[in-house]
């Protein structure tokens, strides 16, 4: 099978996780003998055509004119998207379905399906109203209106939980059996021979001290400020713990400013972005991950997390709550509260025995249920799903229109032999 890959990020370019989705999923998709092209954006001095281990990677330019605002960029890049892609049909390559990553890419893809008649499927990794709680102003209005745009014009979607499942259908009145639930993936190879690195763990803490780990974007969905919330209530019962807090983000100042206030100067470490090999190390480095979402439709990090042996706390929302089991495979805790938090941050810091438990129960199931070998089925089987329906679609149309020059011919036959039926008539007469 020939695929297209739509993305507005694709490593190096890293925005958040759906560079990683993209990057995985198709060499997965490859290596199960399908050929994969990615268009997406080029960032930087990033080459303009690399062949990433077999997936062939277009990336294209935006404007050379300034944009008058972030909607206008995206849909800059759209047209370019759009004229990279029909440049290669037009070289000869036969697409059997464009996949879309996101709303960014939505109007690429809607124009690619009904120029060239081919089968669309989306993902669908987050929704406007769930990163914001609702929809406020007019800028988030039409993220969510071309949301359900490519929902509407996909012949298939993939969400990639049970709980995103529920918020399409309840935001765009989706058929239920069109969304299809396939999960994220990681490399469950990941953390192989990685060992803890004493010297790289104590740039961030002494010995003695408990390390605490949040690995992900500074947003306020992530809900790192109720972690920094939940430290003091930590401290009080287990002073020798630290809290390392790797990412980046537009709530840095303020999480710092938090922090001070609560007097936690020493005991918070902002470790800013880490490079893929660093962040093995630091989950390897970690006793606790912990991962206090307020609004998360999957979570590879806590994956990661789980792969990596360390003890996770999740909240209970979103794709998390699906993936941890409380105190079978990690800990949860109520969303948006710090007092949860900590009690469970409290009960891993406690009980080794249930640390060692969870973490082997945890590796199984990520290696049973996330990795990137089923996913890719899962994936390819919707892309089925959407090619014959396609097929039946266009039979469909083909069988109308059979029928209607039919009927016209029939209809030309009929008024054809009016007048002789009208002659024949006054002749009786």
């Amino acid at each position: 099978m020939k695929i297209l890959m739509l993305s507005w990020e694709y490593p190096p370019r890293v925005v958040g996780g759906l560079a990683k989705v993209v990057h995985d999923l198709s060499h997965r998709l490859y290596q199960d003998g399908h050929e994969v092209t990615v268009v997406t954006y080029r960032d930087g001095d990033i080459p303009y055509f690399e062949n990433d281990k077999g997936v062939q990677v277009h990336r294209v330019d935006n404007f050379m004119i300034h944009p008058n605002n972030f909607i206008d960029w995206i849909m800059q890049l759209n047209f370019n998207m759009v004229a990279k892609a029909q440049e290669l049909i037009a070289k000869g390559e036969k697409f059997d379905v464009v996949h879309a990553h996101d709303w960014l890419v939505a109007y690429s893809a809607k124009t690619l399906k009904t120029a060239n008649g081919i089968p669309l499927v989306s993902t669908i990794h987050a929704t406007e109203a769930g990163r914001n709680s609702g929809i406020n102003g007019e800028t988030q209005k039409y993220i969510n209106d071309t949301e359900w745009m490519l929902t509407f014009e996909s012949s298939e979607v993939i969400v990639n939980s049970n709980y995103m499942k529920n918020e399409l259908q309840r935001l765009f009145g989706l058929p239920y059996e069109k969304i299809n639930v396939v999960p994220n993936g990681v490399n469950i190879n990941l953390f192989n021979d990685i060992e803890r690195d004493y010297d790289f763990r104590r740039k961030y803490a002494m010995d003695n001290e408990k390390i605490i780990l949040f690995m992900g974007r500074l947003v306020y969905e992530k809900g790192i400020q109720n972690l920094i919330a939940a430290m003091p209530k930590v401290l009080q019962h287990y002073h020798d713990s630290k809290l390392i807090i790797c990412g980046k983000g537009g709530m840095i100042d303020e999480l710092r400013n938090q922090a001070n206030s609560l007097g936690l100067g020493n005991k918070v470490y902002f470790a800013g972005y880490m490079n893929s090999k660093n962040v093995q190390k630091i989950y390897k480095c970690a006793d606790v991950a912990v991962f206090p979402s307020t609004y998360e439709p999957f979570g590879i990090v806590a994956l990661e997390g789980m792969l990596s042996g360390t003890p996770v706390v999740v909240s209970d929302i979103g794709g998390l709550n699906e993936i941890v089991d409380h105190g079978i495979n990690g800990m949860k805790s109520y969303a948006g509260n710090p007092n949860s938090l900590a009690d469970s941050i409290l009960t891993l810091l406690f009980d080794k025995k249930l640390c060692e438990t969870v973490t082997k129960n945890a590796i199984s199931k990520v290696k049973k249920d996330y990795n990137w070998q089923k996913i890719a089925q899962d994936t390819h089987f919707t892309y089925q799903k959407a090619i014959s329906e396609t097929m039946a679609e266009r039979h469909a149309k083909q069988v109308a229109q059979q029928q209607a020059q039919k009927q016209l011919k029939k209809s030309k036959e009929l008024t054809n032999l009016l007048p002789f039926r009208k002659g024949h008539e006054i002749l009786a007469q």
